[in-house]
């Protein structure tokens, strides 16, 4: 079993811990995209720095930088609020995650050999993801999945783009699996036709599947799930 120290010339080397503030960070930040902590959960800076065993200082220092990245609202004296997703969110992302996917699903054909051992690679783990009940794990490959095609094209203020979504998409997700467990089966359906669509060289109909598959997001902010 591998240890956690380094052994050299007699001396331990422990590894260094990341610090404190990022400790924070990092815990409060898996705890809302695993939905840990739902929406409309108020954490106290009290409970966070107990839950990761630090000074509330450093829970001060992590907590703006999540209010900074749209996941919480911090109220003086009262702690953070773990804001819900939006419909007006989930429409925004949708639109984002439309014009990019759409133009590198065109442009990922025709796919080189190792774009279509990777995304079948991807499936074949998802597949396993929700067969464990894993859902978080799941959201992170779906993510990959769709990321690969992209960063596939090779424009890389594009990819930066898209990994700017990163966080939303992971969250919204987890989201969607735990409210419809059906649309998992569909989502991994889904990602085998864009997979074939791919294989065969036919662009126009991968760009239609992408568009239908991202595009049932937009019925769910409306409440039009189908």
């Amino acid at each position: 079993m591998r240890t956690c120290c380094i052994y050299a010339v007699g001396m331990t080397l422990a590894v260094k811990q990341p610090p404190a503030a990022d400790r924070v960070y990092a815990h409060v930040k898996q705890g809302v995209l695993e939905r840990h902590y739902e929406g409309g959960v108020l954490l106290t800076e009290g409970e966070l720095a107990e839950a990761v065993g630090v000074s509330r200082t450093p829970v001060r220092e992590a907590l703006l930088r999540l209010e900074a990245e749209g996941l919480i609202r911090l109220y003086p004296k009262k702690g953070a609020l773990v804001l819900p997703v939006s419909a007006q969110e989930i429409a925004d992302v949708v639109e984002t995650r439309l014009l990019v996917e759409e133009h590198a699903a065109r442009k990922a054909v025709p796919a080189p050999p190792g774009l279509i051992e990777r995304l079948e690679e991807l499936l074949a783990r998802q597949k396993k993801q929700a067969a464990a009940g894993d859902l978080a794990g799941a959201a992170v490959t779906d993510r990959c999945f769709h990321a690969e095609i992209v960063r596939s094209g090779g424009n890389e203020i594009l990819s930066r783009l898209y990994d700017q979504l990163r966080d939303r998409q992971l969250r919204m997700g987890v989201a969607v699996m735990h409210s419809h467990p059906d649309r998992i089966a569909k989502t991994l359906a889904e990602h085998g036709e864009i997979l074939d669509a791919l294989r065969s060289g036919d662009a126009e109909a991968a760009v239609d599947l992408v568009h239908r598959h991202i595009g049932w997001f937009s019925h769910l902010a409306r409440g039009e799930v189908r």
